[in-house]
């Protein structure tokens, strides 16, 4: 079965995910974030195939989301930087965590961000830039944006029938939530 690939979907997150959706590349990215940078370094950390962890490097270094740079040359070796495309996903990671703990960690908090200077435990929240106010799913909605999109306007156009819909017929909008 052939994978399918999301790089040229119109959205966003799968766009993202093309990138980084497998789950060894954004465990990379989460070592790279703690100061890995070297081959051995990822490979001791994750336990995983040289083969398995070349392909993810090269994958992260064609994304733009590391940089492979000699600092050897007698044997070759290099190392893997994040890039500032790289940089921009620690949000996503610091939520990843914070989710990880809240909804996976039965038996206690394991790993946890905390402040590098006070070594306070940090909780990541997701703030709007203009408002500076918390960002819920209650209180988004998906918009378009401003590159037209058939794919994109047919999802708004199904997410607006659903709205509608829940809002004519209140009732069944709650029974639904329950049966899930």
């Amino acid at each position: 079965m052939q994978r399918t690939r999301l790089q040229d979907m119109p959205c966003p997150v799968a766009r993202a995910l093309e990138r980084v959706g497998e789950w060894w590349s954004i465990l990379i990215i989460r070592d790279a974030f703690q100061g890995l940078t070297r081959f051995d370094e990822f490979q001791q950390s994750l336990q995983l195939s040289p083969t398995i962890l070349t392909r993810r490097l090269k994958y992260l270094v064609e994304s733009g989301i590391l940089e492979k740079r000699l600092y050897h040359t007698r044997p070759i070796r290099y190392e893997y930087l994040l890039t500032e495309r790289g940089n921009d996903f620690f949000p996503v990671i610091a939520a990843l965590f914070h989710w990880g703990n809240q909804h996976f960690a039965p038996e206690g908090t394991v790993a946890m961000l905390a402040d590098s200077r006070t070594g306070v435990p940090v909780e990541p929240i997701l703030l709007d830039n203009a408002s500076r106010q918390p960002i819920h799913a209650q209180n988004v909605t998906l918009a378009a944006g401003s590159v037209r999109s058939d794919i994109i306007n047919k999802r708004l156009a199904l997410m607006q029938d659903k709205r509608s819909a829940d809002a004519r017929y209140p009732s069944h909008s709650i029974k639904s939530q329950k049966e899930k």
